[in-house]
């Protein structure tokens, strides 16, 4: 896909854009069928981040009233992930605020929570931990951790406008990182942080040069007292062609329904399927209520697809 049929996707109204869904819509159910597969996260680190990225409430910048507490303990990781399973999920990721878990206490007990999951529950385990070391990467590896979360935000050319407390290449250095440990990465962004359309593009080619394996599309959700509280929020119908444009330019990538999706799809949310998306994040996401999976599972239901607990 070119950049002027990406451009041209985001100037379609709803009836021009039904022929572009239904090719997106057919690319997904070329790969997965009628098969959604369900991740669920845990915030497991909250707050007291000394990095300053504009839309985190757990952010320096922050004053949002967040709650923020340190590393959860094992046992709790582990009953969160085995309630993820019984609402079924296939996928369940262990986040953590901060630039980077370093402290060697806190990785041996991610490391030994990893491993308690694998062994009682059906899970694919993935973790979002920051910018850490290739040493921690390979034991996250050996531990059992399916798939690394790194979100690159946005494209490289906007990050500045978001970012400064570390870099674009600090971010992808990770990713590469966390590939030649043996990881499958998952890497996407945010829609809607002031961004314009061809950035979006531009972050797609980074993806695609990164040769990730899945990628969660998020959109803003203002928070008050973030840097980008005021901001508006994506248009439902931008936020479907923003799914479509991705699935057209990734044909073969899991497509992701991440933060933020009820309030950006709003009345328009069953149509993330026709544009291609294949997986969701149901439940809370880090510091903001999501949907239920109870009601994520009655979506699916009633549009004749399927929530399943394998990689297919």
């Amino acid at each position: 896909m070119q950049l002027t049929e990406w451009q041209e996707i985001f100037r379609l109204n709803f009836t021009d854009l039904v022929p572009w869904l239904a090719q997106a819509s057919r690319l997904r159910e070329a790969r997965r069928g009628r098969h959604i597969s369900l991740c669920v996260i845990i915030n497991a680190k909250s707050g007291h981040c000394p990095q300053d990225c504009a839309f985190c409430a757990q952010s320096r910048r922050s004053t949002a009233p967040i709650d923020k507490y340190p590393l959860l303990p094992q046992e709790q990781l582990v009953a969160a992930a085995q309630a993820a399973a019984a609402q079924g999920a296939a996928r369940f990721s262990i986040v953590t605020s901060g630039r980077g878990v370093m402290s060697r206490q806190e990785q041996e007990t991610i490391l030994a929570t990893v491993a308690e999951i694998r062994r009682t529950t059906p899970l694919q385990v993935c973790v979002s931990l920051g910018i850490v070391s290739p040493e921690f990467l390979s034991a996250l590896a050996e531990a059992g951790v399916y798939r690394y979360h790194h979100n690159v935000e946005t494209a490289a050319s906007f990050f500045p406008e978001i970012a400064t407390a570390h870099t674009y290449e600090e971010r992808l250095a990770t990713i590469r990182q966390a590939k030649a440990a043996g990881l499958a990465v998952c890497v996407g962004g945010i829609f809607g942080l002031g961004e314009n359309v061809a950035q979006r593009y531009e972050m797609a080619q980074t993806l695609r040069d990164l040769e990730v394996d899945s990628i969660p599309l998020n959109f803003l959700q203002p928070i008050p007292g973030t840097p980008l509280a005021g901001r508006q929020p994506l248009q439902p119908l931008e936020a479907l062609q923003t799914i479509v444009a991705f699935r057209l330019f990734f044909p073969d990538k899991r497509l992701i329904m991440a933060g933020g999706r009820v309030g950006a799809l709003r009345s328009l949310a069953p149509l993330v399927f026709a544009a291609g998306a294949d997986a969701l994040m149901t439940g809370d996401y880090l510091t903001t209520k999501g949907q239920l999976p109870v009601q994520d599972l009655q979506m699916l239901q009633d549009l004749g697809l399927q929530a399943v607990q394998e990689e297919v």
